[in-house]
């Protein structure tokens, strides 16, 4: 089993139309297995993605039922191609599919969590095609209000990885990974770690674009909305500058000036989606302020790292700015590079140097 040192360069990508050569190279196969999506990627030995697929058939949304093979129908129509051509190929997998609902239930692990550590909590599941799947734990907060991950702390250590050798090493590099540092997810239950020397050391989750969905959705304030042709930057600051500065009653006494703005004739229909979600987010960045504050530490002048969607992270970019925040990085690729690391530790595949392969 590789542990400390295990390579973790950075995802590449290989040449569009080299897939059919390169097979030949292939030596892993990597499932990002959600709710409502399954994202497949084929590494070769290196670390180089050579092909992705994608699908539909997330966790709750498979070709038949659990019970009827949807697990195995979903990963064999995914992954069929590769494993015709390359028998044998180990495959990894993180995500819901490890959840109560998904293909087995996969234990969390606690908090405080490094790799090595979702590496011991990996279970292993049999397809019907004789593949074995080895599926990622999430990590559990225990505490008055647990808190519980699942994908997400994949994706966190794959931005953690360009410090790996570092980190799992003991060894601080000139970034001086001993330090905490601070990692935002947004998304649907958006995720704030707290990292430091390669661990999670403890996280919080906020509901917000959930919670936005459904006021759009479900709500009077989404009555009066019509969703513009573009962002409306400036009304988006104006949402998340209330929650800043006149939100100290909390969210519920500011959300329906979404309403009133608008019948006041101060925010157009159109203004009124990016007011409420700058209003959200705001409320979620003071509530990270708060919960920051409480160990000594602040959002201005933080140098954190965001995942996920680039023009949702553009967003929660341009918001904590208004927090004092203007220094926050987007990782790319950091699902990838997460089952990689993982991969690698668990001794799934030996790394070896960067190649190029012919096309």
């Amino acid at each position: 089993m590789k542990h400390a040192g295990s390579p973790t360069p950075a995802v590449n990508y290989a040449a569009a139309g080299a897939v059919e050569t390169n097979l030949e190279y292939a030596a892993l196969i990597a499932l990002d297995w959600g709710t409502t999506s399954l994202r497949a990627y084929l590494f070769d030995a290196a670390g180089n993605v050579l092909d992705t697929r994608a699908s539909t058939a997330g966790i709750m949304n498979l070709p038949r039922s659990a019970e009827q093979g949807g697990f195995d129908a979903a990963f064999d129509d995914t992954c069929r191609a590769w494993l015709d051509q390359t028998p044998g190929l180990p495959v990894i997998a993180a995500g819901m599919v490890g959840s109560a609902q998904g293909w087995v239930e996969v234990p969390y692990i606690d908090a405080p969590a490094n790799a090595e550590a979702l590496v011991a909590g990996i279970v292993r599941v049999k397809a019907a095609c004789g593949v074995t799947l080895h599926i990622v734990p999430g990590v559990l907060q225990r505490g008055e209000l647990p808190n519980v991950m699942r994908g997400e702390e994949t994706q966190i250590f794959g931005a953690l990885s360009e410090d790996a050798s570092a980190t799992d090493s003991g060894k601080p590099d000139d970034k001086d990974s001993s330090k905490r540092a601070l990692i935002g997810l947004p998304g649907t239950h958006a995720k704030w770690a707290v990292v430091q020397a390669g661990r999670i050391e403890r996280f919080h989750t906020f509901m917000t674009g959930e919670v936005f969905a459904a006021l759009r959705e479900h709500t009077i304030l989404g009555r009066t909305m019509v969703t513009p042709d573009r962002p409306d930057t400036d009304a988006f600051l104006h949402g998340v500058n209330i929650a800043r500065d006149k939100g100290q009653a909390g969210m519920l006494a500011t959300v329906f000036s979404a309403r009133t703005l608008g019948l006041t004739g101060e925010l157009s229909r159109e203004q009124q989606p990016d007011y409420l979600s700058g209003l959200l987010i705001g409320h979620e960045l003071a509530g990270l302020e708060a919960v920051l504050a409480q160990q000594q530490n602040s959002l201005a002048g933080q140098h954190l790292r965001l995942i996920g969607n680039e023009a949702l992270c553009e967003r929660y970019r341009v918001a904590l700015a208004q927090f004092g925040c203007t220094r926050a990085e987007l990782v790319k690729h950091a699902t990838e590079r997460g089952l990689w690391r993982v991969a690698t530790q668990a001794g799934l595949v030996n790394p070896t140097p960067q190649t190029a392969h012919a096309g």
